[in-house]
Parts: C-alpha cells; structure tokens; sequence
C-alpha cells in the first residue's frame, strides 16, 4: 500500500474529509433547527393545498399569487434551515448562491406562469373555434 492511501485510513481520515466539507466554521443545523425547518415545510404545502382544493378565495388570481409566493417563502425556509444559506458564511460565496436561488425562482415561476397562462388561452380558442365549428355542422 502506498502511504498517499494510509494518510485517510487512520484516525484522523474523518477531521480530513470534515475539513474538506466544511472548513473550520461548522455551521450544520441542530436538530431544532431541522424540526423547524420541517413543520414550517409541512406547514407551507398543507396551505396552498388547503387554498386550492378548498376553493377558499373567490378569485383564481389570488389563490395562484397566494400559491406562489407561499412557494417562495418554502424555498427560502428550505434554503435557511436545510441548505443553511446565510450571508455570513464562507466569504460571501453563499450569498451568491442565495442571489443565483433568487434569480432562478424568479425564472422557473416567470416561464411557468408564462406557460400555463398561454396554454389557457390556447385552449380557450380552441374551445370557441371547436364550438364554431360544431355549430356550423347543426346548420
């Protein structure tokens, strides 16, 4: 065996790959933390659920605003108590990848509301011209 090999096998092969993970400033969440972090994710999907299947606001458009932004507020409970994303850690580059998470969110639900909004109009031609067309036969 050469010793490249022996340096990970011995005591200190789990400070090594500790190191390589984290670096000196720890900073994994406590079980509370992830708790925490899983009833309010429980919380944040029983809602938009409870909002949609239960017809509870009179206007499509605020239930899907509200859909969405309690979405928004999952992402970010996701990112704090899961991915522990802060701005404090690890010279700034977390903070960057909180701004790409934003960014992206931001697209993902742009094209997604860009998607189905045009998919509704699409089939609500669809829905007159075939209407149209079935009268025109009757005649």
């Amino acid at each position: 065996m050469s010793s490249t090999s022996d340096d990970f096998r011995g005591s200190d092969a789990g400070q090594h790959a500790h190191i390589g993970h984290g670096g000196g400033d720890s900073s994994h969440g406590t079980l509370r933390d992830y708790l925490t972090g899983f009833v309010l994710a429980a919380v944040l999907t029983v809602i938009p659920f409870w909002l949609v299947m239960g017809h509870v606001c009179r206007s499509k458009s605020v239930t899907i605003g509200l859909v969405l932004g309690l979405g928004m507020v999952q992402i970010f409970v996701h990112m704090k108590y899961f991915l522990h994303l802060n701005s404090r850690s690890e010279g700034g580059w977390r903070l960057m990848s909180l701004l790409l998470t934003v960014v992206l969110v931001v697209i993902v639900l742009g094209a997604s509301l860009w998607v189905i909004l045009t998919e509704n109009s699409m089939m609500m031609n669809m829905t007159i011209l075939h209407s149209h067309h079935a009268a025109a036969h009757l005649s």
